[in-house]
């Protein structure tokens, strides 16, 4: 199947027979043919389309649980994905559960190896948290986290992952595509561009969904079915999607020195969070500098890539399966590489598993908390008005998550404005 995760449509299907096996023995490389037994935490669209590519990817695995807040989307998905992969989908009503709690259940089911975590951000580090000290495998969506605790939470986890020889892979699925690793490395170890001296990197969408409120809805549970717009569920566009750019941002510069943005308010819904725009430079040491903007307007060019400038040239990093290509200076091509995201969705997936029957467990969970708190660091740099440096954001209290929400319990959502709103 070449249908990616982003764009997996659930259908009903009949219900097949449920069954699970016992677990796959974790660093068991010489057994192979047995099944590795997956929970789902997040059953829409992401969530689905990730089962689905696991199930593609490796025929060794198999879907036996599933959690989402909302039960009827969850049997959906499970339906859909059994339509797909027969018998490897074996998840019968009783083992998908419902409610904020219910994830709970999957990370706690001993049959379960692997976990696939793919709420609403907000949710996303005290999953990993949770499934690490469950011992389990996971993985997880981007962004990893929207504030500063969910990155020290995070970089918490990473470091028991390893000391335990647990898995930990994250979709930045750019950092599995051809085009984009042969690029890095074609920069970066063979210095086709001569020296690295400045990047521009770009997320410009056309507008977002918008979910009306349900009659009778409650805050929580409106806030938790329309994610996108409120930032600590979403961290905003430019932590929810622009993550990925920033991520190669990261993977060519690493960690900058500070950041200093701004941005703008003028299409979004009157009680949505989210900023339309954001524009920000982050700059380097050795006075190298990247440029990021984000932004949805309605009727605007749209442009998802990435442009890398050395001293002898320019490398061109597009999105998607637009491929990349490197030129010097006078604009003669001196490489190109085709895209193919589909594969990159898949093969990330297939790491994950071979990692874990190799014995040799993939731990890759700091580098895209290191990258989502780029794009908070980003945020909070606009948000302010001012410039956040790296050790500001890694220190910081910020801490969006509502912690009384089991209890319907959310913070009453309000606009930054800069000149008001500080950093926490």
């Amino acid at each position: 199947m070449s249908i990616s995760r982003r764009d997996f449509i659930v259908t009903s299907a009949a219900l097949g027979a449920a069954g699970y096996a016992s677990p796959f023995a974790i660093g068991s490389p010489n057994q192979p043919s047995k099944m590795l037994n997956i929970g789902l935490v997040g059953s829409g669209g992401r969530g689905s389309g990730a089962a689905n590519d696991s199930l593609t990817a490796n025929p060794n695995v198999r879907l036996v649980a599933m959690a989402d807040v909302d039960l009827a989307k969850a049997k959906a998905a499970r339906d859909g994905l059994k339509k797909a992969h027969g018998d490897r989908v074996s998840v019968d009503d009783a083992r998908i559960y419902g409610g904020l709690d219910g994830f709970m259940k999957v990370i706690n089911d001993p049959t379960i190896d692997l976990v696939i975590l793919t709420t609403s951000p907000g949710f996303r580090p005290g999953h990993i948290k949770a499934a690490v000290e469950a011992k389990k495998h996971v993985f997880a969506e981007k962004p990893v986290c929207t504030d500063s605790a969910g990155y020290r939470t995070c970089c918490e986890a990473h470091d028991l992952a390893l000391k335990q020889g647990t898995a930990i892979v994250t979709g930045t699925q750019y950092r599995r595509q051809p085009s984009f690793m042969e690029a890095i490395r074609n920069i970066k170890e063979k210095g086709m561009i001569g020296e690295p001296v400045s990047m521009t990197a770009r997320y410009c969408a056309g507008e977002i969904w918008y979910r009306d409120r349900l009659p009778g809805q409650s805050d929580a549970d409106y806030q938790i079915m329309n994610w996108m717009h409120f930032i600590w569920a979403s961290g905003d566009q430019i932590v929810e999607q622009a993550v990925h750019n920033i991520d190669v941002v990261h993977w060519m510069f690493g960690t900058p020195r500070s950041a200093f943005a701004v941005g703008s308010r003028w299409h979004r819904p009157a009680d949505s969070e989210m900023w339309d725009s954001f524009k920000v430079d982050y700059q380097f040491d050795g006075g190298r500098l990247c440029s990021f903007t984000g932004r949805h307007w309605p009727k605007a060019t749209g442009d998802f890539d990435n442009v890398v400038y050395g001293s002898e040239g320019i490398a061109q990093i597009k999105a998607f399966s637009n491929g990349s290509i490197i030129s010097d200076r006078n604009g003669k091509e001196l490489w190109r590489m085709k895209g193919d995201i589909g594969a990159a969705y898949r093969q990330e997936h297939k790491d994950l598993v071979d990692s874990i029957v190799a014995g040799k467990p993939i731990v890759e969970l700091r580098q895209t908390a290191e990258s989502s708190l780029m794009a908070v660091m980003g945020r909070e740099a606009a948000y302010t008005g001012r410039t956040v440096g790296w050790d500001e954001i890694t220190g910081a209290k910020l801490d969006l998550f509502p912690h009384d929400i089991a209890k319907g319990v959310v913070a009453k959502p309000f606009v930054r404005i800069p000149g008001e709103y500080e950093l926490a």
